[in-house]
């Protein structure tokens, strides 16, 4: 086994460090997310964690981790009589995000199940990691399917394994750690609120600190067990702080002062549910526990708020995380007893009262990184009175001048618009598709190991041969060519591939708006389908790739509010980027289905037959059958059809965007037309 790199080794990342000593001195906090840029020491401090974290006593043999003190009564390997328990180190489990069903929460033989009535399980991850860490790296990347099962796990603090009636159930309480990158996606609410704390990591700008990084990363890969020794001295310390708080922990008084101050905190930031007071309390506590203190104070509660909230104050992805410190202070001085500030009304960020040398300080929200923020509305480009008024939008009318970016409406639910036919892509909500989990619509002899049976369809294959294999008893007699897989049908996330009009003819600030707000609606359906999204642009003389496909949505947002207009409109040029996009993005992953959303008012000018010439373009897309949908942004009393025409030629569907918001009395949800079944 490799050794690990020394957790008091990190240079800088005080916010990281202290969230994980946090959750080592009392695991009850909730586990932290940590999100950050590539490349700073994310999985290194998770992994150095291990070593810090105390052992824990288990009922010898057993594969669940019982502690002999209380015994799951339900354990599969239970009853467990009276016995000392033996000690060892508490596991880190890893959960790669590719993972399947059964590597985590287990196996159960349901062959033997049905022949010899036995519940023969075999434990998956969540088991391994029962009183211990589960960790997954670049969670915002793992499966729906694998994340309600977390949920589940999470809220119950149990695992329940079931197959056609025959179920398995094991204690399954865990740390629950995270790392992210948030450029690749973000992470569903329900599993984000699941994360008691939230750190947000960059990589230092100071130059003595960089070189520091670099000295101890370099001597670490040259000698791991040499580097290791030499940091044995404040491992030791900082293993016994951890012990030392956590015997503290059951003494810290939560004063109701105090408790309503976390109260008055979570209502002015409008956080959802009540977890969020939960979690402030827990992580108040700890960090009294952490300072040596038995009485909870307002720094604490300061503290605890910048670690608990940012992320539970989200109302959409495009939203930048963080909380106003102003207001935060605001609140504790407005709702906290005066005794706990001691007479300064500015509380001091420091828990511990003093300098932290064995890395557990730190507070405050982190400095993020430019690439790691979307500017809110309005923030990127002009404001509305400072930008220079657009082209009037009328026919034909357009400017070559480039126009300033403008802000976006406000975003609005949209009607689903999916991909026709079965996919067999990943697991989504979107397009209807083949998948390991949604409703049973057939079965099939199992390819590879047996994950979902049928029972109904096992039996009969079985029946008709009792009698040959001898059957004497009750029991049905099953061989493994009698087990059928049940074929299940369920929705997949495809690529929505954005082409938008950004040229004169859209540059009318109240149009550009509207326009914007559209797609900005519709990133945020794909981010709540779980799809991934790619942006092209067109204007001037040339179209460009402004994102490549991507699980992040919220990069596509960014780069939406930052879009220029003017100059003439290249529809074919558009067009054409977008096929050259996909056609790439086919030979990447060719079981993601795209579906392309154009986003124009159908004008085409620039060239020779540039109206002739954008249609071949959208005939192009449509003989490779991909999906289409145009956003028609014509507007004002004349109207030309334009749009109506290119989604003809795409062999697609045209709906303006008063038919795209979910409550418009135009029409139904629209399905996009497959292509070449047009008319």
């Amino acid at each position: 086994m490799s050794t690990p790199y020394p957790f008091t080794a990190i240079v800088g990342q005080d916010d990281l460090r202290l969230g994980l000593l946090l959750n080592a001195v009392s695991p009850a906090v909730g586990g932290v997310l940590v999100r950050g840029e590539k490349g700073t020491a994310k999985s290194t401090a998770v992994r150095a964690l291990a070593a810090l974290v105390p052992e824990v006593s288990v009922v010898p043999g057993c594969r669940f981790s019982c502690d002999p003190v209380s015994p799951d009564p339900a354990c599969p390997d239970g009853p467990h009589a009276e016995a000392a328990g033996v000690s060892r180190a508490a596991r880190t489990v890893e959960l790669p995000v590719g993972a399947s069903e059964d590597r985590l929460v287990g196996a159960l033989d349901i062959e033997r199940a049905l022949s010899e009535g036995v519940k023969a399980f075999e434990p998956g991850l969540l088991a391994d990691a029962h009183r211990g860490i589960l960790y997954v790296d670049e969670v915002n990347l793992l499966h729906d399917h694998l994340v309600d099962l977390l949920l589940d796990a999470a809220a119950m603090g149990a695992s329940y394994v079931e197959r056609e009636g025959v179920s398995v159930r094991h204690a399954a309480r865990f740390l629950l750690v995270g790392t992210m990158n948030p450029e690749e996606g973000e992470l569903r609410p329900q599993l984000l609120d699941r994360f008691g704390l939230t750190v947000e990591v960059a990589a230092s700008r100071d130059t003595d600190e960089r070189v520091e990084v670099v000295r101890r990363r370099l001597a670490y890969d040259d000698d791991p067990e040499g580097f290791a020794a030499r940091w044995s001295g404040e491992e030791s310390a900082l293993r016994e702080r951890i012990a030392a708080a956590r015997a503290l922990l059951p003494r810290v008084v939560l004063g109701d002062g105090v408790l309503r101050q976390i109260a008055a905190t979570c209502a002015a930031f409008e956080v959802d549910g009540m977890r969020a007071d939960i979690v402030m309390a827990r992580t108040a506590t700890a960090l009294a526990a952490w300072a040596g203190r038995e009485e909870v104070t307002a720094d604490d509660v300061r503290q605890a708020a910048l670690l608990a909230l940012p992320h539970r104050r989200r109302r959409n992805p495009f939203d930048a995380p963080g909380l106003d410190e102003d207001k935060l202070d605001q609140t504790l001085d407005e709702a906290g007893p005066q005794e706990n500030n001691d007479g300064d009304d500015r509380p001091d960020p420091d828990p511990d009262g003093g300098g932290d040398d064995d890395g557990g300080g730190g507070g405050g929200v982190p400095p993020q990184a430019d690439g790691d923020r979307t500017p809110p509305r309005g923030e990127s480009g002009d404001t509305p009175s400072q930008a220079p008024e657009g082209s009037p939008d009328a026919p034909g009318r357009s400017t070559g001048a480039e126009q300033q970016p403008v802000a976006s409406a406000e975003p609005f639910r949209t009607k689903m618009l999916s991909v026709p036919g079965l996919g067999e892509g990943a697991a989504g909500r979107r397009s209807r598709a083949r998948t390991e989990h949604g409703r049973t619509t057939g079965a099939r002899r199992p390819q590879g190991a047996l994950t979902k049976l049928h029972l109904a369809a096992t039996v009969q294959a079985a029946a008709p041969h009792q009698r040959a294999r001898g059957r004497s008893g009750r029991g049905l007699v099953v061989r493994r060519d009698d087990l059928r897989q049940a074929t299940r049908e369920g929705r997949e996330g495809n690529l929505v591939l954005f082409v938008v009009d950004a040229s004169g003819s859209m540059a009318a600030r109240q149009r550009m708006s509207a326009v914007k707000g559209a797609v900005l609606s519709l990133l945020l359906d794909a981010y709540q389908r779980r799809d991934k999204v790619g942006l092209v642009t067109f204007r001037g003389k040339e179209a460009e790739v402004a994102l490549p496909p991507t699980s992040s949505v919220d990069a596509a947002a960014s780069r939406l509010e930052s879009l220029p207009t003017g100059g003439r409109t290249p529809l074919a040029a558009g067009l054409l980027k977008a096929h050259d996009v996909l056609r790439v993005e086919r030979l990447r992953d060719p079981s993601r289905r795209p579906l392309l959303v154009v986003v124009t008012d159908g004008r085409a000018t620039g060239g020779p037959e540039p109206v002739a010439l954008a249609g071949r373009a959208g005939r192009l897309h449509r003989s490779e059958g991909t999906a289409s949908v145009v956003v028609d942004c014509e507007s004002g009393y004349v109207r030309l059809g334009l749009a109506g025409e290119l989604a003809r030629e795409l062999g697609g569907t045209a709906v303006t965007l008063d038919e795209l918001r979910a409550d418009s009395i135009a029409g139904l949800v629209k399905d996009v037309t497959a292509a070449g079944r047009a008319a």
